[in-house]
């Protein structure tokens, strides 16, 4: 049997997990979409969002932060009504905003991936953590990246947003001492 962090119990847990989360992600397309959906994960389950992953890429544009920072009240109306996304308005109109802000911080650093690298001095960081309730929820780093992007003017980027979303995309590696992914 394959030993695996213990929250990848069921699908699409298990594959996400086996096939995504925790290794670098340098393509500023993906670390968009990840932004995107762990602030729509706010308050839910990741599951739950895993589930309409599809939805989103279909309902945003497979993740343009181009054609996403045009939308407009035409768009955020037909959002609103697509069951195949969390319908929060709050969640949407943070989206539309977000890739505006991401669109500013391309321009200024070159890429996302500069950005946001940059706050781990572009290498992963590597946890050795036992068991699930080891792994904290937040870290000095998240909250520092939290502030410098509210700071940009996005929202719904709380420090442990950007926690998961640093889990999410390597730059922490937080798969469990026990996990196959766990490479010493």
């Amino acid at each position: 049997m394959t030993n695996r962090c213990e929250w990848a119990k069921d699908e699409p847990n298990i594959t996400y997990h086996d096939m995504e989360w925790g290794r670098p992600q340098h393509d500023d397309c993906k670390l968009f979409e990840f932004l995107i959906l762990e602030g729509a994960q706010a308050g839910l389950s990741w599951t739950t969002i895993l589930k309409r992953r599809d939805g989103y890429r279909k309902a945003f544009s497979d993740f343009d932060a181009l054609k996403i920072s045009k939308y407009n009240k035409t768009h955020i109306e037909k959002l609103l009504k697509d069951e195949s996304i969390i319908r929060n308005k709050l969640k949407i109109n943070s989206a539309i905003n977000n890739a505006k802000q991401f669109l500013k911080i391309q321009a200024e650093y070159g890429s996302f991936d500069n950005y946001l690298w940059g706050f781990v001095n572009h290498k992963p960081i590597k946890n050795k953590f036992k068991k699930l309730s080891d792994i904290p929820a937040l870290t000095e780093i998240s909250e520092k990246l939290s502030q410098d992007l509210k700071k940009y003017g996005f929202s719904f980027v709380g420090p442990t947003i950007c926690y998961a979303l640093m889990q999410a995309i390597g730059m922490v590696n937080d798969h469990t001492t026990d996990c196959f992914l766990y490479k010493n």
